[in-house]
């Protein structure tokens, strides 16, 4: 199975890790993908990867705290391409591991803007698009912190259990349309993130996120 001719599918976090996998393995599937992260040298080469799997992509620099930018982002698709077939929330920040009490005001709102507020912004700015679609598809990457609470990951637990509930939340609302909103947990990964948690963790034993991302792809897929 592959995307009909002309989808579109939107991938945050695409500079490295999951996000970009997704993306190419989205590419690989027919998709001309727009790639949105904070760095232009990942984009670079997630972009490169993806024209060497045959693919096509747009790049787009964004911080996703930008809540003005990050809003815009749906009129733009409709008056650049006119439609959204496919949405990816890869991007996430694990923030400091502290415990509860030394949460800094800049660091909660580094975790809540990205984890959480870009995940409102989303489906804010692309549920119109989305509707419009034949198919229309949303994956939003969870983390099992978010229903099993750890000591010192409270923000990044907090942030990714409150993205579970508005995702639950809108996949019910979405359920006399043909769109669907799914949840993605794709457990442990070799990726830079996993590495700051676990710094001690032999890398090596951990699946590449390359190995992963057909399962994501899976989700975006009409049928």
């Amino acid at each position: 199975m592959s995307f009909p001719a002309g989808s579109l599918a939107l991938v945050t976090g695409a500079s490295r890790g999951l996000g970009a996998a997704a993306a190419v393995e989205l590419a690989r599937l027919g998709a001309h993908v727009v790639l949105l992260a904070r760095t232009q040298g990942g984009l670079e080469e997630t972009d490169d990867a993806i024209r060497a799997a045959g693919g096509t992509a747009t790049l787009v620099p964004m911080d996703l705290r930008e809540g003005e930018a990050l809003d815009a982002i749906g009129p733009s698709l409709y008056q650049r391409f006119g439609r959204l077939d496919a949405l990816v929330h890869c991007a996430g920040v694990l923030g400091k591991l502290t415990p509860v009490g030394h949460i800094q005001p800049a660091d909660w709102a580094d975790v809540v803007g990205v984890n959480l507020s870009a995940t409102w912004r989303l489906i804010r700015t692309c549920d119109p698009l989305l509707r419009q679609a034949p198919a229309g598809r949303a994956v939003f990457v969870t983390d099992a912190r978010a229903r099993e609470p750890l000591a010192y990951w409270g923000a990044y637990g907090a942030t990714k259990a409150g993205m579970e509930h508005l995702v639950q939340t809108w996949a019910a609302e979405l359920s006399i349309t043909r769109v669907r909103a799914s949840l993605f947990d794709p457990g442990p990964m070799r990726t830079r993130l996993r590495a700051a948690a676990f710094p001690g963790q032999d890398p090596e034993t951990l699946p590449l996120p390359a190995t992963v991302a057909p399962r994501l792809a899976a989700l975006c897929l009409p049928d």
